[in-house]
Order: structure tokens, then C-alpha cells, then sequence
């Protein structure tokens, strides 16, 4: 009852500073007198009270002047900190010094001393282990009072260096509550085994299973510093299988006040752990092309197309043109401009890429000198349930797009293409390489005829993770809800790579192409989709989430491929960046061709269209689809 009083009374009110005051003031006579009790026998102390009395009326005053200059009674007791303890020193520091010297010069000239020199150093040291004494007991009384070990999670931290202390800092200051910190793991010799903070570093080794276990270690928090070290070692995958969440900290430029609140300690994502090495990219090489450039991006709301946005805005461009059809995604994009690209002149156009019209009305009006093209329409088993949506969209807006730059004498022009556009086996990856061969058949052809100087290049990479409508934000949804999850195939794998490395890449290649390039990008190891599925079901915390098997969907294949088995590829100056070089077509033959395709594509007829894409694209040969029938004739005959 009486500790429920005091933890409501310390948790609302706090002191007011005449409190504070007097009661320093009380410690200055209680030093004094304490100082006269050690230096002479109890008695004496009282034989000389006329004395004592104007001895404590010269500190009491002194003080209280310095007290004031220092303000060393206006903090909030309970949060007190090295700070307040170094205000205080100084205030009596002064003072002391002060009386001291008024202690020689009346004694000098006028034979009055006010205390004996053994007794104000005395009395020095007992004030300033008295006043610190109050701050830290009530310090430690409101923290014992309003701890509540069952509500606050036993963590350790990884990483014993700067950034990782800083983080136990603020465990300890303002995430009490939340966070009981148990003690730091590190990966450095020299400290393993000290203490920090009063806790023992631990060794990142095969025992650290071991120490959570009998800590009783719910969380651990790891330092920024230590994130890219966690991705290469097998310490997640252990800690996961123990049901131990794991947390990390943004780095300390981001915390407001210098200080972490819990909101800014977030769950480890899968995005977080992708076994990749950071990509580096030529930054000045990618301003020196993009600065004071007129610069326009399709598909501007999307993943990729949202991101390169972000990407060019820091490099200062002249004009951002902005185009997709999705007008709410669209308006989102525009606000974040107005939020953080305020000084940039941006417009956001509403418009379909197919629209030839539309398209050239912002070519007219804007003369962009680069164009990001990455709108298409991307979802394979949709695609494969529109066939011609899939070629007005994809092929017709990439051939409308392309042209247009060539009339309005655009410098370059980078094209996202996918994996999927490599020996394609349904109708969304087709079309990209339809794409692919229009572009770079024009690339060739105006470079021939010097018709125009416009460099067309192609990117063609894989799965982004965290993209729109892409696996893994589905697979957290299906988690939340408690699952299943839902895996087509136990042995599918893909490639992945987050989105700011994918367009860092994009920009990349773009200042390196010279026209009709395309490249491809290392994606490091491919990953079994079941295995991600199991790693972000475990970094969940849930054990109840299982996972099902669904089957390949249409159009879909185990794996993906970066090149065609004809294609090879050649090195660039980057190490994650690659030339593909692949059968060329020739202008005249394709652009009759895949007019004939477009126009097609408005009879609706599934079938015909499929089959036009397949004469266009020998490789293309379809899986679980219903267009295999037409891949029929074609084994028969090879036969």
C-alpha cells in the first residue's frame, strides 16, 4: 500500500525548486556542523557555538549565491545526471574558494577568522558528497519504485563499441521500463569477458545460445554498426530457433535528442538480413549526367520508379516529370516531394504510357533530356489472364515512349526490363523482351543511319524485395493473420535484391551505356522461397504459422535466368554491373512485326496474340499455362 503511495506520488510530482533549495541549504548546515564534529571532540564543538553560528552563516550565504548562478537546485531530482553532479561540484567548488579568500583577507586585516582552513575543506567534501548522495538516492528510489520487472524484457546488445553503449545508455535512462539490460555481446577479443555498465560482455560464439538461455534473454538489440557483420554469420538462424526477437536501433544521427525512444527500435526484417554485400556506385559520375537535367520517370509510383525518383531528386535535377496511371499512389509521391523536395520544381502527370496523345503532349511540353521507363505491367499469372493488356501496356507504351524520345532529342533513354524477359516461359516476361528487342533494334539503327543521338539502354535484373505486390510484404500479411503461408513450389528459388540497390544500379548503368547496351546485374546467390518464408515466420516470434504448398501458378518457372544460354556477357568497370550480348533484329523487320502484334492485340483474341508473340520470340515457350497448346507443333516438328 505504502510502496503504491510513493511510486504514484514520485511518478506525478515532481519537487519544487524551493524544496530543492532548502534542502541544499540544510545540507551546507549539516556539513558544517558535521565538519566541526570531526575536526574537534563532540563538546567542543558546542564550547565553541559563538563560533560555529557565524561560521554556518557564511556558508549558508556564500551558497546560496553560487547556488543560484549554477542553478544547481533547478533539476527534476529523479532524472538527474553526470551533468547536475558536475553543476553542483562547480557551485560549491566556487564557493568554498570564495570563503576561503574571505577567510585570509579577514584574517589578514582584521584579525577575524571564520573557520579553520581543515574545517571548510572538511566541510567541502561533505557537502558535495551529501548534495550528490540526494540526487542519486532519489534517483534510485523512483527507479526501484516504478520498476516493474514483469513488464520489462530481459535484452543484451550487440556491440560493446561506441554505438552499442550508447544504445545500453538509453536502456537504462529512458527505455527502463520496457528494457532490462542484461549484458553486451562482441565480436572483439579485447573485449569479451570486461564490464560495461555494470554487465559482463559475452563472445559471439557457439555458447551464446547457452548465456540467452540462462539470462533469461527475451530481445536483443543490435547496433547499427553490427548489421552488416549479423547478415554473414549464422548467429541470426541460432537466435531465431530460441524464439529470441531481434531488434535494431537506427543510427545516432537519427535519434532525437540524442537520445532512443522505443519507437525507434524495430523488429529485424528479412529485407535487413539479405546475404549481400552494399553495392557502391560512382555517386559523382551519376550527378555529373543527371544535375540541372530536365529528367522524366514512368511508372513514377511504383517501387522502383518511386525509389529512382528519390534517388535523382538528390542530384539536384532541373525538372522532375513524374507519370503513372495510379492516381492515389501518384498523390502520395507528390506530397512526399512537398515534404522533403520542396525546392525542386516537380510536376506529377496522370497518364497512361500507351496514350500516344498524352505521351507526347509531355514530351512537347517538357523536352526531357533523361527517361526512366519503368512502367509495365508486372504480375505474371495476371498478365497470363490478360494477354493484350499486357502488349498495349508493356510493348506499345515502351515502343510510343522510345519514339518520342527520338523526335524530341532526349539524351538517354533507361529501360527497366526483368529476369522474366530471359527464355521467357510466360506472357508478362515476353512482352518485356519485346520490349527489349524494339528498343535495342532503334538503338542500332539510329546509331547506323546517325539519324539521332538519343542512347538507348536496358536493365534487366530480378525480384526487389519489398516491391509492390511482390512476395515478401505478402508473406509478413499471411503471417499477421496467422498464416498459412503460401508457397507454390518447395524447390522454387529466386534472385533478390532490395530496391535501393536495384536503382542505384539502374542510375548507374545508365551513366555508363553508350546505346543498345543491355545490362544485367549481379544478384548474388539465388534464395528457395521456402527458406525465406521459414526465416520471416521465425524473426515473426510466431510458432504457430505453418507454411503451404500451392502449386506453380501460370506462367511461372522454378527458377529465373539472368541471360539466354545464346547470350554472353561481357565486363564492365563496375564488378556488379555486366553487358548482355544478344541476337540483334533487324529495325524495319521488327517495328512491322510488332505493329502487327498491337493492332492484334485489339482483336482480344488470346490465342492469336500468344502466338504472334511466340513467332516474335522463338524461346518463349509457356509453362502451366494454357498456351502450351500452342508450343504443340513446334516440339512435333523439332521431333
Amino acid at each position: 500500500m505504502n510502496k503504491s503511495i510513493f511510486r504514484r506520488y514520485l511518478s506525478v510530482k515532481v519537487l519544487p525548486i524551493w524544496i530543492i533549495l532548502v534542502i541544499d541549504v540544510l545540507i551546507v548546515v549539516v556539513s558544517c556542523l558535521t565538519a566541526y564534529f570531526v575536526r574537534y571532540d563532540f563538546m567542543s564543538t558546542f564550547n565553541s557555538a559563538s563560533q560555529v553560528g557565524p561560521t554556518i552563516c557564511w556558508m549558508v550565504g556564500i551558497n546560496l549565491i553560487f547556488f543560484r548562478l549554477f542553478r544547481t537546485y533547478s533539476n527534476v531530482l529523479r532524472f538527474s545526471s553526470f551533468i547536475d553532479i558536475m553543476r553542483i561540484f562547480l557551485s560549491l567548488s566556487v564557493s568554498y574558494a570564495v570563503l576561503l579568500m574571505i577567510d585570509f583577507l579577514t584574517t589578514a586585516f582584521f584579525n577575524y577568522e571564520i573557520c579553520k582552513i581543515g574545517v571548510l575543506f572538511m566541510a567541502f567534501i561533505i557537502n558535495f558528497a551529501l548534495m550528490t548522495c540526494s540526487r542519486i538516492v532519489v534517483k534510485l528510489l523512483f527507479e526501484i519504485l516504478n520498476f516493474d520487472r514483469h513488464r520489462t524484457t530481459n535484452v543484451l546488445v550487440y556491440g560493446a563499441k561506441s554505438a552499442g553503449v550508447n544504445i545500453a545508455k538509453s536502456i537504462r535512462v529512458n527505455l527502463r521500463n520496457h528494457y532490462r539490460l542484461r549484458g553486451f555481446i562482441a565480436d572483439e577479443a579485447e573485449l569479451i569477458n570486461k564490464i560495461i555498465m555494470g554487465v559482463k560482455v559475452y563472445p559471439n560464439d557457439d555458447n551464446l545460445v547457452d548465456v540467452v538461455e540462462k539470462k533469461g534473454i527475451q530481445a536483443i538489440i543490435i547496433s547499427p554498426a553490427k548489421m552488416e557483420e549479423l547478415k554473414n554469420t549464422d548467429l541470426v538462424d541460432r537466435l531465431l530457433a530460441d524464439n529470441i526477437k531481434l531488434l535494431t536501433a537506427p543510427p545516432l544521427s537519427e535519434w532525437g535528442s540524442y537520445s532512443l525512444n522505443r519507437n525507434q527500435l524495430k523488429e529485424v526484417q528479412i529485407e535487413d538480413l539479405l546475404q549481400r554485400e552494399p553495392i557502391q556506385v560512382d555517386i559523382q559520375k551519376i550527378a555529373s549526367h543527371l544535375e540541372g537535367k530536365c529528367v522524366l520517370i514512368t511508372g513514377a509510383a511504383g517501387s522502383i520508379g518511386s525509389e529512382i525518383m528519390r534517388q535523382v531528386a538528390s542530384f539536384n535535377p532541373f525538372k522532375l516529370v513524374l507519370v503513372d496511371q495510379a492516381e492515389t499512389p501518384l498523390h502520395d509521391i507528390r506530397l512526399e516531394l512537398q515534404d522533403k523536395w520542396r525546392d525542386i520544381d516537380a510536376v506529377t502527370i496522370v497518364g497512361d504510357i500507351s496514350n500516344q496523345t498524352r505521351m507526347e503532349a509531355v514530351y512537347r511540353e517538357y523536352k526531357p533530356q533523361y527517361i526512366f521507363h519503368a512502367a509495365a505491367y508486372k504480375h505474371v499469372p495476371m498478365m497470363e489472364d490478360n494477354v493484350s493488356e499486357s502488349v498495349q501496356i508493356n510493348v506499345a507504351g515502351t515502343r510510343i515512349l522510345a519514339d518520342l524520345a527520338v523526335k524530341y532529342n532526349a539524351q538517354k533513354f533507361v529501360m527497366v526490363s526483368t529476369d522474366k524477359a530471359v527464355n521467357p516461359t510466360n506472357v508478362m516476361g515476353c512482352s518485356k523482351r519485346i520490349c527489349e528487342i524494339y528498343v535495342q533494334a532503334l538503338a542500332k539503327k539510329i546509331q547506323k543511319d546517325k539519324s539521332s543521338t538519343v542512347q538507348f539502354i536496358t536493365t534487366r535484373f530480378g525480384n526487389v524485395l519489398g516491391s509492390n505486390g511482390s512476395v515478401i510484404p505478402r508473406f509478413r500479411d499471411q503471417i499477421q493473420k496467422g498464416g498459412p503461408v503460401t508457397v507454390t513450389h518447395p524447390e522454387i528459388i529466386r534472385y533478390f535484391m532490395t530496391i535501393p540497390e536495384a536503382c542505384r544500379l539502374v542510375l548507374e548503368a545508365g551513366s555508363m551505356g553508350q546505346g543498345g547496351e543491355i545490362y544485367i546485374f549481379d544478384m548474388g546467390k539465388p534464395v528457395k522461397i521456402v527458406d525465406l518464408a521459414k526465416r520471416m515466420i521465425s524473426l515473426s516470434g510466431r510458432i504457430d504459422v505453418k507454411i503451404e504448398f500451392t502449386g506453380l501458378r501460370h506462367g511461372e518457372k522454378l527458377y529465373e535466368e539472368l541471360l539466354n544460354v545464346k547470350e554472353f556477357t561481357k565486363p564492365t568497370y563496375h564488378e556488379k554491373i555486366m553487358i548482355a550480348t544478344v541476337r540483334e533484329y533487324d529495325y524495319d523487320e521488327v517495328k512491322d512485326r510488332i505493329q502487327n502484334l498491337i493492332k492484334t492485340s485489339y482483336t482480344y483474341d488470346q490465342m492469336n496474340i500468344v502466338s504472334l508473340m511466340k513467332d516474335l520470340v522463338p524461346e518463349f515457350v509457356s509453362k502451366n499455362s494454357c498456351f502450351e497448346v500452342l508450343d504443340q507443333p513446334q516440339q512435333a516438328n523439332v521431333g
